[in-house]
């Protein structure tokens, strides 16, 4: 369908992804997907006791993500996916959906900031401690013209209104031809 959007809101753990990305799929009216929710019990369980992830334990969760969204493109369902896509290949994996629209907000802001976010937060399997491993994987997006990047040093409503005018923007501008 040439009215199918695949909206992914990035960055690393504590920037907010999941209330940025649930308020935006409730704007829209589109289904909202949550990457942590892809992840194996045993790659849960490996983050919470403090070791971070590598790629090769990352690719299966990716593939999970990109299996559940072609069923929702083949449905002709329009997607907000809450994902840290740190690195540019799993962006790509993204990017190679056929959603005629497929644009970023990555959420960013000083790792003070988001240290101090994540210490506020409860009942979250993603501990504090992997944050700099956060910010060491992280392939900055700084080529990759389909990705808008927000601050999150400001509050929550700031955020949200600030993804909604780039969704507007972003929408015009990156809509594919193939």
């Amino acid at each position: 369908m040439k009215d199918q959007v695949l909206v992914i809101v990035m960055g690393v753990s504590g920037t907010g992804k999941s209330s940025v990305g649930s308020v935006l799929a409730s704007e829209k009216g589109w289904a909202f997907l949550e990457a942590d929710d892809f992840h194996s019990r045993e790659a849960k369980a490996r983050m919470a006791s403090g070791k971070p992830l590598d790629d090769e334990m990352r690719a299966p969760w990716i593939d999970r993500i990109c299996a559940v969204l072609e069923q929702h493109r083949m449905n002709g369902s329009s997607v907000v996916l809450s994902c840290s896509a740190l690195r540019a290949a799993h962006r790509d994996r993204f990017r190679a959906t056929d959603y005629p629209i497929c644009q970023f907000i990555f959420l960013n802001a000083h790792k003070e900031v988001i240290a101090r976010r994540m210490a506020a937060r409860e009942n979250h399997f993603m501990p504090a401690s992997l944050l700099d491993s956060q910010f060491d994987t992280l392939e900055w997006p700084t080529d990759e013209t389909d990705i808008a990047e927000i601050s999150v040093a400001q509050s929550l409503e700031e955020v949200i209104k600030e993804a909604i005018k780039q969704l507007r923007t972003q929408s015009t501008s990156t809509s594919r031809t193939s």
